[in-house]
């Protein structure tokens, strides 16, 4: 599965291609080449995955205006739109597929990962409906920033390797610059791929899926007795500790569809998500999530419904005998539970500073957040400044000016510190540990927002790279960007944000 041909290997392209999903059968995808454009500028080549990738800078530098734009394509590529369903806000819709994306191919890194390239806001595909396949330079933008600003928080996340201006306008509510990004991925497959079949009642085709992805994803489970039970369970692990993650750091995806979540576990389509500042369970952003199903407090229970979808698809697989193959997808799903709770609570006592777990962790935790959202505290400052009050109690005053109202804390405090006696870590070891898990830095909205006007309006990039440059350090000090810490002035926050179709 991961040996590259040696005519591959010979070829002159930037890229050394194995292309395994294009060796599936036909009805998995559509080949289709990208869109040339007129006039296509390179903004931005993450050098630093390109090495890891084992790509040829050289030649990048040279053609990756032409190559990133789509309308060069690299030899050794073999470009599809991948055929996938999914429930778009809990409303199935049996034939989505890349209707903006070209799956370019696949490459080997430098540590034997499977590494999907693909182009987003190419043209259009079999795929796009009454969509023209392209993308604006505002959404481009979007998803590099925070891609690469999950990778850095250690979040497991799809990746940004280059954004490509081309020249050509796209047409939404106004006329915009057109872009691509070029995305990177473990795999682009979804619960929505396998839905795409179950749903034709093509179980010869989810069988075939179900095993390139073990082939891919889970190669450990390749000589299991249960097989494929064991892969749904695999793929409920890893989404569980994947939103545990998100919820860590203050993420709200936005459009958690089922064609929205990988099977590898990483975050994909990063359209109209946003960090919250202050603290609110219930907050979103999307425009288009009018009844808040996405909403940040509702994203783990969301996992397990999509979850659920994907059982749908692979029941068959799991049993001969009806009952016993709805029982064990039951108890995988029960499962994902316990496994989110554990998750997202020992990640929630490292951020307060706790090595060690006792009863009575959860409530101080969830008391914590309940007095958060009630003094309209900014979510992730009040869990930077609170490394600073572990180490010294003076540092309490800036903690404590977050919150709307701060004498409510107070009590909270003494109850943490006795909490902390109990525990083996000297205060200034403790709050390097804290420091470690809770970033000073995230993509703000606000900021994000400045940096893709100054881009449309004009063509300045200097705020993105700055943005880049801060994000890539999130846990670090950075006392020469301490503004980029800050929660938005009056005026600056953002509301909402926007798919990018």
């Amino acid at each position: 599965m991961n040996q590259i041909s040696s005519q591959q290997a010979s070829g002159t392209s930037p890229f050394r291609f194995d292309n395994s999903y294009a060796r599936l059968p036909a009805n998995f995808y559509a080949r289709v080449e990208p869109t040339p454009v007129a006039e296509p500028w390179l903004i931005k080549l993450n050098r630093t995955l390109a090495e890891e990738l084992q790509l040829d800078i050289a030649a990048l530098e040279r053609d990756g205006a032409a190559i990133f734009s789509g309308s060069k394509v690299p030899e050794g590529a073999e470009p599809l739109a991948m055929a996938y369903a999914g429930h778009q806000f809990g409303t199935f819709v049996p034939q989505l597929g890349d209707g903006r994306a070209i799956l370019l191919g696949e490459v080997i890194d430098r540590n034997g990962r499977r590494r999907d390239i693909q182009l987003k806001g190419s043209g259009q595909t079999p795929y796009s409906r009454r969509g023209d396949g392209r993308a604006a330079l505002g959404p481009v933008l979007r998803e590099y920033i925070v891609s690469e600003a999950m990778h850095a928080l250690g979040v497991p996340t799809t990746r940004a390797l280059a954004a490509t201006v081309t020249g050509q306008p796209v047409y939404r509510e106004q006329i915009l610059p057109g872009a691509v990004f070029t995305r990177v991925a473990a795999s682009h497959i979804r619960v929505g791929t396998f839905q795409f079949f179950a749903a034709r009642g093509d179980m010869e085709s989810v069988k075939t899926l179900a095993d390139y992805v073990i082939d891919r994803h889970y190669p450990e489970l390749k000589d299991d007795e249960k097989p494929y039970p064991s892969l749904f369970k695999a793929v409920a692990a890893r989404q569980a500790a994947l939103v545990a993650r998100w919820l860590h750091i203050g993420f709200i995806h936005g459009v958690m569809n089922t064609d929205n979540m990988t099977i590898s576990g990483e975050t994909i389509d990063f359209g109209p998500c946003a960090f919250m500042d202050t603290y609110d369970p219930k907050k979103v952003f999307s425009s288009i999530d009018q009844f808040g199903r996405y909403a940040y407090a509702n994203q783990p229970a969301i996992g397990q419904w999509n979850l659920a979808r994907l059982a749908e698809t692979l029941v068959p697989l799991f049993d001969p005998v009806a009952d016993r193959a709805v029982n064990l997808a039951n108890d995988v799903l029960t499962e994902y539970g316990s496994i989110f709770q554990n998750h997202w609570l020992d990640g929630m006592r490292r951020k307060i500073g706790l090595s060690m777990a006792e009863d009575g962790d959860l409530e101080l935790v969830q008391s914590l957040l309940t007095l958060m959202h009630k003094g309209n505290a900014d979510f992730t400052l009040t869990f930077r400044r609170l490394a600073a009050s572990a180490e010294d109690a003076k540092a309490d005053a800036q903690l404590l000016s977050l919150f709307g109202n701060p004498e409510a804390l107070a009590p909270w405090l003494t109850d943490w510190r006795r909490r902390l006696e109990r525990e083996s870590q000297q205060p200034a070891e403790r709050a390097q540990t804290m420091r470690a898990v809770n970033p000073a830095f995230i993509p703000r909205n606000h900021r994000v927002e400045q940096a893709i006007e100054a881009a449309i309006d004009g063509a300045d990039f200097s705020l993105f790279e700055a943005l880049l440059d801060v994000t890539a350090k999130p846990y670090d000090a950075q006392p020469q960007s301490a503004s980029y810490a800050e929660p938005p002035k009056p005026g600056e926050e953002v509301l909402q944000t926007f798919c990018g179709t």
